[in-house]
């Protein structure tokens, strides 16, 4: 006769090969969107999609197979995973992307579409919705915010009215040294929103390298988990 330790045992490892079974792993996979590649990571039932744009000259490098090859270190390419994780759709797009086709394309997937770009990927971003691109929502992490984070282009200036901002989340890191997206431009940028931005100020980590570089305060080294946190629940 079966005992009822063994039956729970068999019953657990039944459940746990019936789970396995209906969520394999997905793996990334090259796409094209609008004539550029980009890599996608769809989970087989995902509740939501982000669009995510690195910082740097943007150059993903995609590979046939769903390899990312170039800005590796870059913050949002090295957690694009942890995204996914999260029951995410995720996009990486390149530099070269139509932001507008990729939104369309994401939509597709699942909506709502939250476009989260970083750094430099800040100035694509606002460009794209300048040029017609209409996310739900929209995260900027170290972002090129006004001319007081010391950037003559930012995301106040392409944009022009904040009439254009979807929903918005700034991350930034209050020690964030790079001579382009200084603490002090956050504040002016809320100001600027006028309701439709709020901030999420982040501390700790470690610093390394170059200020304007992933492994510094200005690629949250150190913390990414808390990124993808705020990031991913903002949709």
């Amino acid at each position: 006769m079966t005992s009822r330790k063994h039956l729970t045992t068999t019953l657990g490892a039944f459940a746990l090969i019936c789970v396995t079974t209906l969520t394999p792993a997905r793996a990334d996979e090259t796409v094209d969107v609008g004539g550029s590649h980009a890599v996608l990571l769809k989970p087989n039932t995902p509740h939501a999609s982000v669009i995510l744009m690195p910082g740097g000259n943007g150059a993903i490098n995609a590979g046939s197979n769903g390899e990312i090859r170039g800005l590796t270190g870059n913050q949002l390419v090295r957690t694009r995973s942890a995204y996914a994780r999260r029951g995410l759709a995720v996009l990486v797009v390149d530099a070269g992307v139509n932001l507008a086709t990729a939104v369309q394309y994401m939509a597709a997937i699942k909506r709502p579409v939250t476009v989260i770009a970083t750094s430099r990927g800040t100035i694509r971003a606002a460009r794209g919705i300048a040029g017609g691109a209409r996310p739900d929502a929209l995260v900027l992490t170290s972002g090129f915010l006004t001319p007081e984070s010391g950037s003559a282009e930012n995301v106040q200036s392409i944009l022009g009215s904040p009439a254009l901002l979807p929903r918005t989340l700034v991350i930034h890191h209050r020690q964030d040294s790079c001579r382009a997206t200084l603490p002090g431009g956050v504040d002016p940028f809320i100001r600027w929103a006028g309701g439709r931005a709020r901030v999420a100020w982040l501390t700790g980590g470690t610093e390394t390298g170059d200020a304007c570089e992933a492994f510094a305060h200005h690629g949250f080294n150190g913390i990414d988990g808390r990124v993808v946190g705020l990031a991913a629940s903002f949709h």
